[in-house]
């Protein structure tokens, strides 16, 4: 497990450090393969943040939690990783691997704002290729949550078709399908 820890505006403690690296052994469990995550501690006045970010293998979660002790914020949101993997992974249990890697590329562009008000060409500042792994419905809505993302752009496992998944603002969740001719 690779673990890279950020402490912001505090002193670094490599007692704090430690115990986050002992309790994030809990959540290797839940996933195959290798793991990256990586730690924040922040304080806040008298708030102690602890934000973790964990990638592996199609997997991409992150929790956060404040509380007045720096120990208690580690458990507490070790606490809520676990249990999100563990969601993650009994759902996948009811799921037949498929292809995971012959998802779609896309492109993704990030334009200037300027520039688009204006009449003249947008100004591209970022592009990036990214896959639409295929995937059921219920995986993507799950996928959008451990991400708290607020949409989701996959492929339909069964259709192969580009589909969006959105949240809406009163709790429910919206698709986005092509219609078929």
């Amino acid at each position: 497990m690779n673990v890279t820890t950020t402490f912001r505006h505090m002193e670094q403690s490599e007692a704090l450090k430690a115990y986050a690296e002992e309790k994030l052994e809990r959540v290797q469990k839940y996933i195959d393969g290798p793991l990256t995550a990586q730690v924040y501690f922040t304080v806040e006045k008298i708030r102690h943040i602890v934000e973790i970010v964990i990638s592996a293998r199609g997997v991409n979660t992150k929790a956060s939690e404040a509380t007045n002790d720096m120990y208690a914020a580690v458990d507490a949101v070790i606490d809520k990783i676990e249990r999100q993997l563990k969601r993650y992974k009994e759902k996948l249990k009811g799921h037949k691997p498929g292809a995971e890697e012959n998802g779609r590329k896309l492109s993704k562009k990030v334009f200037q704002a300027a520039s688009i008000e204006a009449s003249e060409e947008p100004v591209v500042i970022t592009t990036r290729t990214e896959t639409a792994k295929p995937m059921s419905v219920d995986e993507a809505v799950m996928q959008m949550d451990l991400l708290h993302k607020d949409f989701l752009v996959f492929t339909d496992a069964v259709s192969g078709d580009l589909n969006v998944i959105y949240r809406r603002k009163d709790g429910n969740f919206g698709l986005i399908a092509p219609q078929r001719a």
